[in-house]
């Protein structure tokens, strides 16, 4: 039976997954990490990074909503993150795009670090492996910088142990007043105070 032209999905398969820049700058990168890392190429930025608080937060999430990485490189035994590796395209003005800035921003705050990598059709490992090392130098330089804060974390519930949510009491006496409430409320009734 002949299939009608009509009913066929409106997805069809791309020539290549990498461009040319890319599968340069892959090969290169086959040749630094050899067995020590796994090289992971386009991974989405929400399977790397989570927003805290995120019904406090939302507004963060199209920021990194559908943006990848160029190239993650993991640990081959655990898939632990151990380092970024983007591709800068300068503008004009030989600027970093905003793109490239706040990619920069968020694996420099987490802790991983980012490589930026000068588009181009050629890459010399050398010059890759210092990008390597200065990358490095800049999380161990912001290592001191940055810290901790349990307020990163939302509480879970006492009594069921899901993921708390921000909520605002409503009452006339604590009118406004920030708790973090069950997430299953009302079938929970789980409250934690915030002073």
């Amino acid at each position: 039976m002949a299939e009608n032209k009509s009913d066929r999905l409106p997805y069809r398969l791309r020539g290549q997954f990498l461009t040319t820049t890319e599968l340069a700058l892959f090969r290169v990168l086959k040749v630094i990490a050899e067995e020590r890392y796994l090289i992971c190429p386009k991974v989405s930025l929400n399977e790397i990074f989570y927003i805290v608080r995120p019904n406090e937060n939302v507004h963060f999430f199209n920021k990194f909503f559908r943006k990848h990485v160029d190239f993650l490189l993991c640990d081959p035994q655990t898939l632990a993150p151990a380092f970024g590796v983007e591709i800068v395209r300068l503008n004009s003005k030989n600027q970093a795009r905003e793109n490239d800035k706040f990619m920069s921003e968020l694996f420099l705050d987490a802790g991983l670090p980012l490589v930026h990598v000068q588009s181009g059709e050629t890459y010399d490992p050398a010059d890759v492996i210092f990008l390597f090392q200065l990358a490095l130098s800049k999380v161990d330089e912001s290592a001191a910088l940055r810290s901790v804060h349990s307020s990163d974390s939302v509480p879970q519930c006492p009594v069921c142990g899901k993921m708390m949510v921000l909520r605002i009491k409503r009452t006339n006496w604590n009118n406004g007043k920030k708790y973090y409430g069950c997430m299953d409320s009302p079938r929970c009734a789980g409250v934690v105070e915030i002073d």
